[in-house]
């Protein structure tokens, strides 16, 4: 299973996938500034390294710079936290959270045809 990350390391993979699954250190400073959030050099070093940590980065020197690269996939990393988060919630059922999403009207009309479009073509 891959390991959660917080809500600000996840801010960092968003740039990271964003940028093709790559991004040196300085690429990743200026993201953040340009979104609004300039974050101190420390706060970001010690999360990347968490991250690199939690085997969701790597990391490789080029010549002073760092470059980190995203060992897994935006797409793996949702597919697991979803599954996670089906487990911990719901003692494993996928209909529990889809009854939730309805009931709570956080699944739009627009939302259930598109849904209903993608289940309706799959290959089983």
């Amino acid at each position: 299973m891959i390991q959660p990350a917080s809500d600000s390391e996840l801010a960092l993979m968003r740039i990271i996938w964003s940028a093709g699954g790559q991004a040196q250190y300085a690429y990743i400073m200026e993201e953040l500034a340009q979104s609004g959030r300039p974050w101190q050099k420390n706060t970001v070093i010690t999360l990347l390294s968490r991250l690199v940590e939690k085997g969701l980065l790597s990391v490789n020197k080029l010549g002073r710079r760092n470059e980190y690269t995203a060992v897994v996939s935006e797409a793996d990393y949702q597919a697991s936290q979803t599954q996670a988060l089906v487990n911990k919630l719901y003692a494993g059922s996928a209909k529990g959270l889809i009854a939730t999403l309805i009931q709570q009207d956080l699944l739009s009309p627009e939302d259930y045809a598109e849904l209903k479009r993608f289940w309706e073509g799959r290959e089983i």
